[in-house]
């Protein structure tokens, strides 16, 4: 995995983590919290994506 691809996926699972862990958060606080695992999952399988196509050959001289 690239390094955006799992600064992204810890993003992602940090937010599900507040969202979990704090139950009596305020409807806009979770609204956003849950928006922002959206964009933050959908940039992990993007950056996931891309990573597979760029392949690295070490015998390449």
């Amino acid at each position: 995995m690239s390094r955006s691809a799992v600064l992204l996926l810890i993003m992602t699972l940090s937010s599900l983590a507040v969202l979990w862990l704090s139950p009596a958060l305020d409807e806009g606080i979770a609204l956003l919290l849950k928006g922002g695992s959206v964009v933050f999952g959908a940039g992990f399988l993007v950056a996931l994506m891309a990573g597979r196509r760029i392949k690295f050959d070490p015998v390449l001289r």
